[in-house]
């Protein structure tokens, strides 16, 4: 049976197109359900500030490579957006003089503009915010060569695939978009043999880091949060890690502080992995599938998902 048309965009699938119960019920969770819904492979922890948050945030980065040696390396993926976190990294390495050095990083995704990732002195430039908030700021005597950090490009997309098999990807993190992903793991498009049904959990679970047309729930958002609106100037596609690189790290630690996704979405996706209910119409739901799952709140902005006139 074919599932309900999107109310977003009738080409894309999203979650508007779940079983109405789903939905339903997500609406009804508490902040005090939130906490409830851990199980065995799905941790939920609540912070009630937001400099708490922020810094366990960061911390996340220095256990990783206090843990990493030379001989036995480990690294971090790590997400823009949230960013608050990443000055806070440096100055804990710099103020502690926090040997960093055997470390690795890889960089969750990047733009895709005219056949190629957006250049680093792009004013948006993922890499960018990540050298200029971060590692630039680490001393030089403390900090990972550059050979250790790792973006991914249009052309060294495999390279930056099978560098998760030569280092240990400790932690993946990341935030939640308004459209339910994890870096721009996007929900599919509604076309071709998934006209009536989306992607199957199994099939898109083999995708690795690839180029991906950005839903435009995504384009929305982010003309919302780094284009001051300007939906007509975000880049259509990006470069993103896959799923096939996340099941390669031992855990996926997603942190919601309210700004990119909604109270509603980030009970959808808790309710979902806490359940097993994998659905790519909201592709944070296929981490019910991942054996480490961690999701950080703000206690502040969990928010209620009750209807009032602004």
């Amino acid at each position: 049976m074919s599932r309900r048309q999107s109310t977003i965009n009738p080409q894309w699938w999203d979650y508007t197109t779940l079983d109405p119960k789903i939905l339903e019920d997500a609406a009804k969770i508490s902040v005090t359900d939130i906490e409830q819904l851990q199980r065995p492979g799905f941790k939920v922890t609540i912070f009630d500030s937001i400099e708490e948050f922020f810094v366990a945030e960061a911390m996340e980065y220095i256990r990783v490579w206090q843990d990493s040696t030379p001989d036995n390396p480990k690294g971090i993926c790590g997400p823009i957006g949230p960013t608050e976190h990443l000055p806070l990294v440096a100055r804990i390495v710099n103020d502690m003089e926090i040997d960093v050095r055997s470390g690795f990083f890889w960089g969750m995704d990047e733009w895709y503009i005219d056949g190629k990732e957006a250049p680093v002195d792009h004013p948006l430039s993922f890499a960018r915010a990540d050298l200029e908030l971060c590692f630039s700021r680490i001393k030089p005597e403390l900090r990972m060569p550059n050979s250790h950090l790792r973006f991914p490009t249009a052309e060294g997309l495999a390279d930056y695939s099978s560098s998760y098999d030569d280092v240990r990807c400790m932690v993946m993190q990341g935030g939640q978009g308004e459209v339910k992903h994890w870096a721009f793991n996007d929900p599919p498009k509604r076309e071709g043999a998934n006209i009536d049904v989306p992607t199957s959990p199994e099939e898109y679970r083999k995708l690795p880091a690839r180029i991906v047309d950005l839903h435009p729930m995504t384009l929305i958002q982010n003309a919302r949060t780094s284009y001051s609106g300007r939906v007509h100037d975000v880049p259509v596609q990006a470069l993103s890690v896959g799923p096939v690189e996340t099941w390669k790290s031992d855990c996926v630690s997603i942190w919601h502080p309210g700004q990119h996704d909604n109270p509603f979405g980030m009970r959808l996706t808790s309710l979902m992995i806490s359940k097993g209910l994998p659905d790519t119409s909201v592709p944070m739901s296929l981490l019910a599938d991942h054996p480490n799952v961690h999701f950080h709140f703000l206690r502040s902005a969990i928010g209620t998902t009750d209807s009032e006139m602004h």
